[in-house]
């Protein structure tokens, strides 16, 4: 039985070293110590439920950190976890060589699943004791850019804000606003140009170390093992990325040239594309309170299920939605095992994204509700381009109830939505191809990076302009993309994610029962199952494949010609 606490209850223990070490070798040495498939399982069950305690834990440090970056407790604890994780790492992988040689491993195979076996060959491949001090100067160094884009501190008009709160304005109505707050975000990239430069460059230059270490040739195929790729490899990827620079970039410039002409612009700027009409992009029809309560009635109409999840989210203070000074940028979904809950973390700054975060993040916390009480923690999680199809996908299921979110602006929002969502799938393969490019070529300096970056723009993003950018215009945008820093390679998972959440939307606009029983069936599955088998089993559509997202595209230009955008 769970403990059922609400979150200001959760108690704060930051693990200690000396503490974790002996726990973690107590359950090696039963593990060890076991002669049979039956004494292992039970042995396995004892490490899951240890586990599950020690990662409540250190989730319940990350989000305390992340709200608060300014808390000189939060920041230690953070900082003894970053040390930690490695070392608990280490010891997760004797542990996994254990099970991996052990000769009733047929045994269990039958018990767990092949499934469980391959996560752990994967990891096995991905890690090993002589990279541990590697891993821990990763962490540290990914935690300092975090922090870098937590507490910056940028004077706009009298004012100092946050990144969060400074993108309001540039999605502001009035284009010098827009101007003027893209500049003040330029000055500060600017100022702390060479210090995100290098942090990253010594974050390349260890990720290539560790990779040869393992006996890899490059950091690639390590990133790919550690993100968990078991279906599909670099080759498949680069092939998809053509179908959307063939399939997407000529639909999204004719988007772009649509929204320019609206707006009245000849001359668009990066900026400008933040405004998608002329009398602005949708704006939520309440304050956070207001948000809370449609979500809370969207989620009760959508399914018994969803509605006793979402109320299970406020009744135990599992949402963190407004921006504020200290508060680390941008918005996540993380849960806390122990507790059976999720938490979701977001910045509202009155745009139409906080209605997003009540969907997209909500179908992340909602996948993590449904799926608490599968025993083996290995398949809770989905693989990361699984997990952003329950989020994407709960975005769409959301449609019908834009009315209340919204009010007069309902039929915008549907098309700025829907538009914005095409539009940032060449901007989310261009990040891909990036990393793909940086970890090929360690040794690049920061400046041939940003060349890099500024040629693959031109590429994917060629609308883009930044005259009066000075920073940004030298081939700078990718520097405030967190997973670059943090998640290497995370990023294509949102473009697969989103051609499948596609199909969601398609197939809701024709059924919605059978769309939404479909989308509940594959999201119960966590993570069972790697990408591609998770949408054989679910008859879905495989972006991988040649001709989809073509297929695909073309039914969302279709709902985007229904609605007539020149009324805005």
């Amino acid at each position: 039985m769970k403990e059922d606490l609400k979150f200001s209850d959760y108690p704060f223990i930051v693990p200690t070293e000396k503490r974790t070490v002996n726990k973690l070798e107590a359950l090696i040495k039963e593990l060890k110590e076991c002669g049979s498939a039956k004494t292992a399982s039970l042995a396995i069950k004892h490490w899951n439920k240890y586990m599950d305690e020690l990662s409540t834990e250190v989730n319940i440090i990350y989000v305390l950190y992340s709200l608060d970056s300014a808390n000189k407790a939060y920041k230690r604890a953070q900082d003894s976890v970053d040390e930690l994780l490695p070392l608990i790492n280490k010891y997760s992988t004797d542990y996994q060589k254990i099970l991996a040689k052990a000769r009733y491993r047929k045994e269990l195979e039958e018990k767990f699943g092949k499934f469980y076996f391959k996560k752990i060959d994967f990891a096995l491949k991905s890690f090993d004791e002589k990279i541990l001090q590697d891993s821990i100067e990763e962490n540290r160094l990914v935690s300092k850019y975090g922090e870098i884009l937590g507490t910056a501190q940028i004077p706009f008009r009298g004012e100092t804000l946050n990144l969060s709160q400074l993108g309001k304005y540039i999605q502001d109505t009035d284009r010098d606003t827009r101007r003027e707050a893209a500049m003040a975000l330029d000055k500060w990239l600017g100022e702390h140009d060479a210090e995100i430069g290098e942090i990253y460059s010594k974050l390349v230059t260890l990720r290539d170390g560790m990779a040869k270490k393992l006996g890899f040739k490059n950091y690639v195929e390590l990133g790919y093992l550690r993100m968990g790729r078991y279906d599909y490899n670099p080759k498949m990827v680069s092939n998809y990325r053509k179908q959307i620079e063939d399939a997407v970039v000529p639909v999204c410039a004719k988007l772009y040239k649509a929204q320019a002409k609206g707006l009245g612009i000849k001359n668009p700027q990066y900026y400008d594309y933040a405004v998608s009409f002329k009398s602005g992009n949708p704006v939520p029809a309440g304050d956070e309170a207001y948000l809370v309560k449609c979500a809370s009635k969207m989620y009760h109409a959508l399914s018994k299920e969803s509605g006793e999840f979402f109320d299970f989210m406020t009744s135990h203070e599992l949402l963190d939605l407004s921006a504020r000074k200290g508060k680390q940028p941008g918005g996540y979904c993380t849960s806390f095992a122990k507790y059976g809950a999720p938490f979701i973390f977001s910045n509202f700054n009155g745009t139409s994204g906080d209605v997003d975060v009540l969907t997209h993040e909500g179908g992340h916390a909602f996948q993590a509700y449904l799926c608490k009480d599968i025993k083996i923690p290995e398949y809770r999680d989905p693989t990361m381009e699984s997990a952003e199809i329950h989020s994407m996908s709960m975005e769409f299921f959301a449609w019908p109830y834009m009315k209340d979110f919204f009010k007069d602006d309902e039929q915008k929002y549907k098309y700025h939505h829907l538009s914005s969502a095409i539009e940032f799938l060449p901007y989310g393969v261009c990040v891909d191809h990036f990393q793909h490019w940086v970890y090929e070529h360690p040794t690049a300096t920061h400046e041939e990076r940003c060349k890099q970056w500024k040629e693959l723009e031109a590429r994917y993003n060629p609308e883009k302009k930044y005259d009066e950018l000075p920073t940004l215009n030298a081939g700078r945008y990718w520097m405030r993309q967190s997973h670059i820093f943090g998640s290497p390679f995370y990023y294509i998972d949102y473009t697969l994610a989103q051609v499948v959440a596609f199909q969601f939307l398609l197939a809701d606009q024709k059924n919605h029962e059978n769309a939404w029983k479909k989308y509940l069936k594959l999201t119960k599955c966590g993570g069972k199952y790697p990408f591609c088998e998770l949408l054989e089993k679910n008859h879905v559509k495989n972006p991988f494949d040649d001709g989809t997202v073509k297929k695909i595209i073309s039914g969302c230009e279709k709902i985007l010609k229904s609605i007539d955008a020149s009324k805005f």
